[in-house]
């Protein structure tokens, strides 16, 4: 599948490219000549104009200087919104900032691991630290923005989440005995919660061989956003052919499931096994 990244043009990464080209267009400036005040190059202006490259404080600071006089636009603001939730990779930000918050329903389907949002801290850990050439204190931000989004299921009306994990998830070690234990007994934990529901999956499930994937429902009419990931880049869009592939994948895969009984049940006996 092609990777497509679906950005949300009221992002705070497009807009500040947005704005920083409609404000030097009308001021009839080159690319080269905010380059020269920038301090940088032509190509990485165009890469900001982009949204292919993210601004330093110093670029909101020098635009600001630059475009202070034209209108209400505040790239320092922007600027901020970029960096506010640090530790998260560049193609996740727009689902982690953008969609995430607003979700009505979400349904996930993982394979391999527990999905992010049901993640205990020491589970997060271990994965991130495991990392290819990964530093200590990118793996600190990045449990840190994981930890952070969790924060949408303690909101006043949480989402519903309806999530489908393969069975052999229960056994993969993570850590090791103790961080296993933690984990599958967080899950049992959250499950108890009003609008979470976990069930797992028959391994004999081939429709899930694909690979993850999550499904979110908005409101206001919009339509549904699907993620599809891997460790280094996002499918992330509302085609509808996308969609509806993916609609497709999922019930395919919640035949394979549980119920959500007998799934609870699955996870107390593996959560024993790890001695």
């Amino acid at each position: 599948m092609e990777v497509v990244q679906a950005i949300n043009p009221d992002s705070p990464r497009v807009r500040f490219g947005a704005e920083m080209r409609r404000l030097r267009e009308a001021a009839e400036l080159s690319q080269a000549a905010v380059a020269a005040r920038l301090g940088c190059t032509q190509t990485q202006v165009s890469r900001l104009e982009k949204a292919n490259r993210t601004p330093s404080r110093s670029d909101a600071e020098r635009l600001d200087l630059l475009f202070g006089a034209s209108g209400d636009v505040s790239f320092a603001r922007l600027y901020e919104r970029i960096v506010a939730q640090p530790g998260n990779p560049a193609w996740f930000r727009n689902w982690a900032e953008e969609i995430e918050p607003t979700l009505l329903v979400l349904r996930s389907w993982d394979p391999l691991l527990v999905p992010g949002l049901l993640q205990t801290e020491a589970y997060a850990r271990h994965i991130f630290s495991h990392g290819p050439r990964i530093r200590a204190d990118e793996v600190d931000e990045r449990v840190e923005a994981r930890m952070r989004r969790q924060r949408v299921l303690d909101r006043q009306e949480p989402p519903m989440l309806l999530m489908l994990l393969d069975e052999g998830v229960l056994f993969r070690r993570i850590g090791g005995p103790e961080v296993m234990r933690e984990q599958l007994g967080h899950l049992l934990e959250m499950a108890q919660r009003p609008g979470l529901f976990i069930q797992v999956v028959d391994p004999e499930c081939v429709a899930g061989l694909a690979g993850a994937f999550m499904i979110a429902e908005l409101p206001s009419d919009q339509p549904d956003v699907v993620s599809s990931d891997s460790p280094t880049q996002a499918h992330i869009t509302a085609d509808r052919d996308v969609l509806a592939a993916i609609w497709q994948r999922y019930e395919a895969i919640r035949l394979w499931a549980y119920p959500e009984r007998v799934s609870l049940q699955k996870i107390e006996e593996a959560r024993r096994t790890w001695i």
